[in-house]
């Protein structure tokens, strides 16, 4: 295991690395660098072995050059390392709140350079479905406002809460690339003042104990020296062995410590090679990677070189069975992007079927709230799918906004023409709103009350209007007809003895009402409100001109009502069936009649009211990422309750009155 590698190593810790050099003495001598050294090197006194891997074997080079890259990345900040024990995940199949919350956790539970490409993803995810879902808002919002100065304005808790997490994170990455821009200086010059003090340890004047000890204080300097610039890291280090190697050359004459060194590398580097023919048959090739990785950099940094007979062999044994490691991975990859390739093709059915339904004519809301949840199911399952080829991830995603973009086009219209359509009814009744105002103060009573009723019919004959004005210029219509007929009921009344008795009658009781206190027990003083209620029938009818004392009663019969803590409902019915009295004793079969018409047309006209709210609330609320209904919404809510309470009403009016007739 690398833990049992990595413990035997320490016990080389102090000991002297000493290779005697089969090349000429005077290869001991020279105290500088070749200026041509390649990042590819492993060790510089491996030079020409890796010149030969180089033009024999390419085949093993790119297994090489990519952990010598990914290690002199990591040399530069060791935080890197991190990185390899959080997994990358497909970012792209995350929801909004999803992609907030995995940053929040990023953030806040680990260091920033570790998790800098995970966050890094997560932002492009985010942001490609952020910006689309704000696209279709401004499409949505242009195509349902009324004035066309009106800016678009949206506003994403979820993405404040994503610019916050970011900004910590930026905030943390900053702080860590100054810290480490200050360090890295630093710890080059450091480095490159050892490899000078290497070049002048070559000196036969002094004492080989002073050498040897000044020799490995270097050697302990350089380990504690920290990180240096990725792009310095090769040059460097190939220096640094260089010297190194120099430095045993010129201790050639110990031979017998030189043989006990390299005897002791060989063992440490077919350790390493044990490990990592465990590791060709690691399941998780990402992980045998890494630890690949980690041991490239041990038999580079940490132990020292081997006899010359065994150095061929034991490099092309160590590079051979990393070219394995890296094929296996090769071949992950081509998994990786074969199933990029099918992600590809299931993202191109679903953009197929979104350009279909962005053709598809249908003719009510209904029908396009049904094609509205399919887009919308389609684009939580193209999210859903994954990565796409690098290549084409750019093309698949425009033809993704171009399609969904195309169906709202294709929707917004259908919405134009209904918006079309309500204002041009809201023109018409409009002028039959003006037309009822002109003939209101008509005395011409026989050629005005049809005119009257033919605008009345032409009302119910035209459709829905925009929902800011309907209840607006229904009141005035409905004012001005009322109005009319009013006068013209007063005008067909006769104020006969009888009524204007019963007038000064109830006139009189109004008073007896009034000074009537509640006894505080319920059936009691309900009972006795009832015996008023009689009382007050029994008196007959008013004058049409001064029905106006009705509304006094009425009035006085609501304040005792109140005292009771009765509901709005029963207060209304009471005084329905006070009314229905009323007209079953005048033996006005005609009244009843029309009474019942009245109450049919307005369960009717509740009815219609409540369709066109459930559906116009139906119209603000068909996107699934609405986190809160806003203040429109809520408002339409309220008189969708206030309406069906109202019809609730009207059909137990109804109920009575038909009850009355089957008596």
């Amino acid at each position: 295991m690398l833990e049992e590698k990595n413990d035997n190593l320490q016990e080389a810790d102090g000991k002297l690395e000493i290779e005697i050099s089969d090349s000429t003495q005077n290869n001991a001598t020279e105290t500088a660098a070749p200026e041509a050294t390649t990042e590819n090197e492993i060790s510089s006194n491996e030079v020409e072995l890796e010149n030969t891997v180089e033009t024999t074997e390419t085949a093993h080079q790119t297994a090489l050059d990519a952990i010598t890259n990914s290690n002199a990345e990591e040399s530069e900040d060791e935080t890197l390392k991190e990185r390899h024990d959080i997994p990358m995940q497909d970012y792209n199949t995350f929801s909004l709140d999803a992609l907030v919350d995995e940053l929040k956790k990023l953030v806040n539970d680990d260091k920033a350079m570790s998790v800098k490409d995970h966050i890094e993803e997560i932002k492009k995810a985010f942001l490609l479905q952020y910006n689309h879902l704000i696209e279709e808002k401004k499409e949505e919002f242009n195509a349902s406002k009324e004035d066309p100065n009106e800016e678009f304005e949206y506003h994403s808790p979820l993405k404040s809460k994503f610019d916050e997490y970011y900004n910590i994170f930026r905030e943390k990455r900053n702080a860590h690339f100054k810290h480490l821009q200050t360090n890295l200086k630093s710890n080059l010059e450091n480095r490159l003042a050892i490899v000078e003090e290497l070049k002048e340890l070559i000196n036969p004047q002094e004492n080989i104990k002073d050498t040897l000890k000044h020799f490995n204080d270097l050697r302990e300097r350089w380990k504690n020296a920290g990180a240096i610039p990725k792009d310095k890291y090769n040059h460097v280090w190939n220096n640094y062995h260089f010297h190194v190697e120099n430095f045993y050359d010129y201790l050639h004459l110990d031979r017998e410590a030189r043989d006990l060194d390299f005897k002791y590398n060989l063992e440490q580097k077919q350790k390493i090679i044990a490990r990592v023919e465990e590791l060709v048959n690691e399941t998780d090739i990402s992980k045998a990677f890494r630890e690949l990785q980690d041991l490239h950099r041990i038999w580079k940094e940490d132990i020292g070189p081997v006899s010359k007979e065994h150095r061929d062999s034991i490099w092309n044994k160590f590079s051979e069975l990393t070219k394995k490691i890296h094929d296996k991975r090769e071949i992950l990859f081509e998994s990786q992007r074969a199933n990029e390739q099918k992600n590809l093709e299931v993202k191109k059915e679903i953009i197929a079927k979104i350009e279909v339904l962005g053709t598809e004519k249908v003719n009510s809301h209904s029908q396009w709230l049904v094609q509205i949840q399919k887009v919308e199911a389609l684009r939580n399952e193209f999210f859903a799918a994954g990565k796409v080829p690098s290549e084409v991830n750019e093309e698949t995603w425009a033809a993704f906004k171009t399609a969904v973009r195309n169906f709202n086009s294709f929707k917004n219209s259908f919405y134009k023409d209904i918006k079309k359509d309500q204002n041009d009814n809201l023109n018409k009744k409009m002028a039959l709103v003006a037309k009822a105002k002109e003939l209101q103060e008509s005395v011409d009573f026989g050629a005005t009350t049809p005119i009257m009723k033919q605008i009345q019919e032409e009302w119910k004959q035209i459709g829905h209007v925009p929902k800011k004005y309907s209840d607006k210029i229904w009141k005035e219509f409905k004012d001005a007809c009322n109005h009319y007929f009013d006068k013209l009921k007063e005008h067909k009344s006769e104020e006969n003895i009888d009524e204007v008795a019963a007038f000064d009658n109830k006139k009189a009781y109004l008073d007896v009402l009034r000074a009537y206190q509640l006894t505080g027990d319920h059936k009691t003083d309900l009972d006795a409100i009832k015996a008023h209620i009689e009382i007050w029938k029994s008196y007959g009818k008013v004058p049409f001109a001064r029905r106006h004392i009705e509304g006094k009663f009425n009035k006085i019969l609501d304040a005792l009502f109140e005292k009771l803590s009765l509901s709005k409902k029963e207060t209304e019915m009471m005084r329905f069936a006070n009314r229905i009295d009323s007209l079953s004793d005048s033996n006005d079969t005609r009244k009843l009649d029309n009474e019942k018409i009245f109450l049919m047309r307005k369960i009717e006209e509740v009815q219609n009211e409540i369709f066109q709210l459930e559906n116009n609330i139906q119209f603000f609320t068909n996107t699934k990422n609405a986190k809160k209904e806003n203040s429109i919404v809520l408002e339409v809510r309220k008189n969708i309750a206030i309406h069906k309470e109202s019809l609730d009403v009207w059909k137990d009016k109804l109920k009575q009155l038909r009850n009355l007739g089957q008596e």
